[in-house]
């Protein structure tokens, strides 16, 4: 089923360990896409400026990635984000960052995204956030990451949104400062209890919790020797995940299980490479070998 995501679209500089990369492809909702991309036709919706690459538009229509919603603002300059890594891979820095046309994006979406029943909102303001589900008439899941900014300075609207979608998706730290739980098994408890039918803690290299009414969870990362650069990685995990259950149609607890071991795979990938160039290299069958690895890894 088609799968519809509203993000950033960035050029990125990226500093690690490994080595540094300038001005290349990044942002949530293209690593969102290229992931989801591995199992359902995706719709990207974002905003780009007169200096975008057109070599990257033809690399994303690549994997049939629908950029009907990706708008190219005249005069305007790309969202930009320059990050360094320290050598445990697990922090960085931001060293710049440059919203540009991000700053006033405010999305119309096509018709087609308007009826699609699945859409994924993509870490970005919660009040854009929330005029974007507005417009999704058709959505079956609605499914939407959020961060520390945001918690802090739109609280309230927040707060409206976690009521109003069916899942959430944050990292350990978003998780705590937003429920004011520094245990993250209450911290999920605490998040579900805001509105969501599930919410999913992301764990970096030790994988992702789940919570839902009916059961909690958590799954290990997949075992990667390495690590390169981590740059997207979580939106790479939730695409991946949103992806699964898109093709499938479904988001019982059995799929929500084995779309979650799929984000990580997908994300197991994303990490070994700077960008999307690791992504760039494998296919389906790629996911379905590492995906029996995983099996066998958790069965005892």
């Amino acid at each position: 089923m088609p799968l519809v995501v509203v993000g950033s679209v960035a050029l990125d500089t990226i500093e690690t360990p490994l080595g540094k990369r300038e001005e290349v492809l990044g942002g949530s909702a293209v690593y969102f896409a290229w992931a989801a991309s591995y199992f359902t036709p995706v719709r990207l919706v974002g905003v780009v400026g007169e200096d975008w690459p057109e070599e990257y538009t033809k690399l994303l229509e690549s994997r049939r990635i629908d950029l009907t919603g990706l708008t190219r603002m005249p005069g305007g300059k790309t969202f930009r984000w320059h990050g360094r890594y320290f050598d445990d891979m697990n922090r960085r820095e931001t060293i710049d960052v440059q919203l540009n046309v991000m700053a006033e994006f405010d999305p119309v979406l096509p018709e087609a995204c308007r009826r699609a029943p699945f859409v994924f909102l993509a870490n970005g303001s919660t009040r854009m956030q929330l005029r974007v589900l507005d417009q999704c008439v058709g959505a079956s899941l609605v499914v939407a990451d959020t961060m520390d900014h945001w918690i802090r300075t739109e609280r309230p609207q927040l707060e409206e949104l976690l009521r109003r979608i069916g899942g959430l998706v944050l990292n350990e730290s978003e998780a705590q400062l937003l429920t004011g739980e520094t245990n993250l098994i209450r911290a999920g408890r605490r998040a579900l209890q805001m509105g969501p039918q599930f919410v999913v803690i992301k764990k970096g290299e030790h994988g992702a919790m789940f919570f839902s009414r009916h059961e909690t969870y958590v799954l290990p990362a997949y075992p990667t020797e390495n690590v390169v650069d981590p740059t997207g990685a979580g939106d790479s995990f939730a695409g991946g995940m949103m992806g699964f259950l898109a093709e499938k149609n479904n988001f019982d607890p059995v799929t929500l299980k084995e779309a979650m071991a799929y984000g990580i795979l997908v994300a197991s990938f994303t990490v070994e490479d700077f960008s999307l160039d690791r992504l760039r290299k494998i296919e389906r069958n790629d996911l379905e070998r590492r995906m029996a690895e995983y099996r066998r890894m958790l069965s005892f």
